[in-house]
């Protein structure tokens, strides 16, 4: 079938190139994603009130659109606060401490909590829930705190967060972005999120015990550690006044217990996407509450308001970068039909999908053109150290690459997001290392160095793996 190419979908595609340009140069996208959604909306509506109120518009479909990831991150966070301010963080994670009796039980060990606290309170508030208990151990046994801080970095802000599979945020953009289902997108990941992380895991273990045999091992430590469990935010000091330790005691069981509840729930009513979400949401919000009440008494109606105000202070800081960004990338799947009607030729099924078969018929694009592409597009919207902002991108170009191809647009998808949050999301890029790095007191810098040369090996095998799949 052949597709009549429109000024819109020309358009779109040179924003695209513009967008990945910027990028690349460090520079902020914010406004060339907003001038790409007017220039759409000039030439969809051929009104200038249209398209200046297309750029509003577009604004409100990637909140509706995002919502519920930005909700179920804030909740996250908001839980967070009270179970650092109680102690209670302390007492969960106490047991597992007395594995780590080596460096090398240490590194293993604080990756493995870290990944599976991670699943359900997302990595930047899991450094914090986790990071006062386990570094001091850690670095007792001879783990030095940089190499703590990489074994935090590599499996939560790289394997958890890359594959987000209980709060489902990653997966959900790219899904919605590629225009596939999100069930589709974490069935293709799951073996580019393994392969990725041992990997990765592997490399930078391997690295940092041949450094420090060979006494080129630099621990980057630029301030005493932070024991308090609140890293940038030293106003979360631990009042173990609020509740008896008894409480605690009880209420580290039960929190786990809860959660692990909800996964069974999840296989056994077959809950995915927004439904899991939910699950978790209102569990995390319940749990809150209980523990607000609990411990401030007469002051917990005020008091959780206030977390709550901390969490969605979190939730819009973390994502508001990424709204001017999705608006745009939205616009090339059903986002341009719900904003300006039937506007493109009859036969067209997108943007981003018109692009592709069009693509197919003038470039023998293969497998390996294509899992390199989604890998440089995926690593580039990762630059400005912001897991989130680019991934819409990687799903809007896997679309494109995977309908040209005429399969594997799951698997892409996937590629994209594993690429983007390994590059952005916290691992090799300073400004995005702050919280692991602060609560351990080493350089950001330092740590993204350590950090590069695994993560790059990672992405060449992962890379490498996806051809085979697709």
């Amino acid at each position: 079938m052949v597709i009549e190419l429109t000024a819109l979908h020309w358009v779109y595609l040179a924003f695209i190139v513009a967008i990945i340009g910027f990028m690349l140069m460090r520079k902020d996208t914010t406004l060339v994603c907003i001038a790409g959604i007017l220039g759409i909306g000039i030439l969809a509506t051929v009104s200038i009130d249209g398209s200046v109120s297309g750029i509003f518009n577009s604004f409100i479909y990637a909140i509706k659109e995002l919502l519920g990831t930005i909700l179920i991150i804030s909740v996250i966070v908001a839980l967070s606060r009270i179970l650092i301010r109680t102690g209670i963080n302390e007492i969960m994670i106490a047991p597992f401490t007395r594995f780590l009796k080596t460096p090398t039980l240490a590194f293993w060990g604080i990756g493995i909590i870290m990944f599976t606290v991670s699943l359900f309170f997302w990595p930047s508030p899991a450094v914090a829930l986790i990071g006062a208990v386990l570094l001091p151990v850690a670095m007792r046994v001879g783990l030095p705190a940089l190499g703590a801080a990489v074994a935090m970095n590599l499996f939560g802000h790289g394997i958890a967060l890359s594959g987000d599979y209980i709060i489902q945020g990653a997966p959900g953009l790219t899904a919605g972005a590629a225009g596939i289902h999100v069930d589709e997108v974490m069935l293709a990941s799951i073996p580019l999120v393994i392969v990725m992380g041992v990997v990765t895991t592997v490399t930078a273990f391997w690295m940092m015990r041949r450094d420090q045999r060979l006494g080129r091992w630099n621990d980057g430590l630029i301030a005493s550690v932070d024991t308090s469990g609140s890293g940038e935010n030293s106003n979360e000091a631990v009042d173990r006044e609020l509740l008896s330790l008894v409480t605690r005691r009880w209420l580290a069981v039960i929190i786990p217990l809860l959660f692990a509840l909800n996964v069974v729930a999840m296989f056994l009513l077959n809950l995915q996407g927004g439904d899991a979400t939910a699950l978790i949401g209102g569990t995390s919000i319940l749990i809150m509450l209980a523990i607000t009440m609990l411990a401030h008494r007469g002051k917990g109606l005020e008091k959780t308001t206030g977390y709550l105000i901390e969490g969605f202070v979190f939730g819009f800081r973390v994502f508001g970068p990424v709204i001017p960004i999705a608006a745009f990338f939205y616009l090339g799947d059903a986002g341009f039909f719900s904003l300006f009607g039937e506007k493109l030729p009859e036969a067209s099924a997108g943007i981003v999908n018109d692009l592709g078969v069009a693509l197919a018929a003038e470039v023998p694009l293969n497998g390996t053109i294509g899992a390199i592409t989604l890998t440089v597009v995926g690593a580039i919207t990762g630059l400005d150290g912001s897991g989130f902002s680019g991934i819409s991108l990687a799903g809007s170009v896997a679309a494109l690459f995977g309908h040209a191809l005429g399969s594997g647009v799951a698997t892409l998808t996937a590629l994209g997001q594993v690429a983007a949050i390994w590059v952005g999301g916290g691992t090799i890029i300073p400004w995005a290392l702050i919280p692991a790095a602060a609560i351990c007191g080493v350089s950001p810098f330092e740590l993204a160095r350590r950090n590069l040369k695994p993560v790059l090996i990672g992405l060449a095998v992962t890379t490498l793996v996806a051809i085979f799949l697709i």
